[in-house]
Order: structure tokens, then sequence, then C-alpha cells
């Protein structure tokens, strides 16, 4: 029983920490806030421009700035590597 006991807590112990709570999970977290906000502040400029093809642009931009924030985002995670929020954040 004892045995039975301590390979339970074991196995939660294991899930516990594939749940997350680790530094590239954080990580992954400020890379999308940070890409967000900054395709947000892209579309904004978009709606204020009168000339289109320049909103079209920084529509554009901000799509390709969302969906590297995506990808960046999944690295961190995938590869347990917070170091790829500084990546970002210098690319930005």
């Amino acid at each position: 029983m004892k045995t039975m006991m301590t390979a339970t807590g074991l196995a939660a112990l294991m899930l516990l920490g594939a749940c997350g709570g680790n530094a590239d999970d954080k990580a992954a977290d400020n890379i999308e806030a940070m890409t967000e906000n900054r395709a947000d502040a892209l579309e904004d400029q978009a709606d204020m421009t009168s000339n289109e093809q320049v909103s079209d642009a920084l529509e554009a931009q901000a799509e390709n700035v969302r969906d590297m924030g995506e990808d960046a985002a999944d690295k961190a995670d995938d590869d347990d590597n917070a170091q790829v929020e500084q990546a970002v954040r210098n690319a930005m």
C-alpha cells in the first residue's frame, strides 16, 4: 500500500510539473501580450490614415506581428526557452 501511495504521489507531481508555471510559460504569455499590443497600435495607425495603401500596409504589418508573436510564443513554450522573449523584444 505504501508503494502504491508513493507511486501515486510521484505521478501527481509529474502532472503538476507538466502543467506549467515555468519561466517559459510566463515568457510565452509576455510575448503574446507584447506582440498583440504592437499589432493593435499598428491597426490604430491604419485607422487614422486617409491613404488606403498605407492603411493596407499597416494592417498587413499588424497581421505579421501577430503571426510572429504566436510562433515565438509557441517556440518559447515548446523549447522551454524563456530567452525567446528577449529576442522578440529586440526584434520589435
